[in-house]
């Protein structure tokens, strides 16, 4: 999970130097503002983000799902606007119009960049963890998050994003109601 937005940055450098870079920085984005699994942005195609809403069914829970695309939205269209609806959103760099990009050609470029950022476990579900740690930083809803990653138990959803009992309390410390 990137915890900084120097490791954020430090990503995007990377990305923007791979052999696609338009395809690679735009799923990374997408990623650490959907929190999707990597899985599923890959499933996606070009018609189903032409509205800000889309709803999308998760490939490991087969559970249905809506994508909150508004604050992003004017950089999704501008990377699907030449391109078909029925096209990948994420083409396969082997066979760019008949299959998706897969997981395991992601997780390897994600481990080379990881290794030239130091090895900092930087990994497909990176985009997802950290989708999680800055959406709980800015909102401080720990049952909005559960329920954005369909997780059964605020305990998971506090786990899978590293957040500890001492920075639920640090964030306390200046809170006050009615003093």
């Amino acid at each position: 999970m990137l915890r900084t937005e120097n490791q954020i940055n430090d990503v995007l450098f990377y990305l923007r130097r791979t052999r696609y870079p338009e395809r690679d920085t735009f799923l990374f984005l997408l990623g650490i503002n959907t929190g999707l699994r990597c899985s599923d942005l890959l499933n996606l195609k070009v018609g189903q983000l032409r509205q800000k809403r889309p709803e999308i069914v998760e490939i490991k829970t087969g559970k249905k799902k809506t994508l909150f695309l508004d604050s992003i939205y004017p950089k999704v269209e501008e990377y699907i606007k030449d391109k078909g609806d029925d096209e990948w959103v994420f083409p396969s760099s082997y066979d760019n119009r008949t299959h998706p990009e897969t997981v395991n050609n992601v997780y390897k470029l994600f481990k080379r960049i990881d290794k030239q950022l130091g090895n900092i476990g930087f990994t497909t579900h990176s985009m997802r963890r950290t989708f999680g740690l800055w959406y709980y930083r800015k909102t401080h809803d720990i049952l909005y998050l559960m329920r954005l990653f369909n997780h059964s138990s605020e305990e998971i959803t506090k786990r899978y994003i590293g957040i500890t009992d001492e920075e639920l309390g640090d964030s306390l410390k200046e809170f006050r109601v009615g003093f």
